[in-house]
């Protein structure tokens, strides 16, 4: 977990780094500031130091992990990670619903009205895809 905090530390300097000497290079070039690149890479930095703090509280509160330990065994580091249905096709449907919403930024508004009920239907699926058929629980 350290390494990981550190990494995204060293990134969110980079970023900063390349913002700033993005602004001044523009502006030096140009006539006045460019408002989105500089305002996309300033996001970008923020995003980079908002996970560096999660990672770095995360570590704070979680305490040694075996990923962090050099005389770690692999045994160590297993444990239960959740549930997941391989046979599923509701995620599918989730993504290709999400996607028909993006797209209809782009090509229209007649295909927004289409995917939002589907991608309801594929994750009231997706939710209760266990509570019927042959794998109820």
């Amino acid at each position: 977990m350290r390494a990981n905090y550190l990494l995204w530390v060293i990134l969110t300097v980079f970023y900063a780094i390349v913002t700033a000497g993005y602004y001044l290079w523009w502006t030096l070039t140009y006539t006045g500031w460019e408002p989105i690149g500089t305002a996309a890479l300033a996001m970008l930095t923020f995003m980079s130091a908002f996970l560096a703090f999660y990672l770095w509280k995360t570590d704070r509160t979680q305490g040694t992990v075996p990923e962090d330990r050099l005389d770690a065994n692999i045994e160590d580091g297993e444990s239960e990670m959740g549930f997941f249905a391989p046979w599923s096709w509701w995620p599918f449907f989730a993504g290709l619903s999400a996607a028909m919403v993006f797209a209809s930024l782009a090509i229209g508004w007649w295909i927004f009205y289409i995917s939002v009920p589907l991608g309801i239907l594929s994750i009231v699926g997706y939710v209760f895809e266990h509570s019927r058929g042959q794998y109820a629980h």
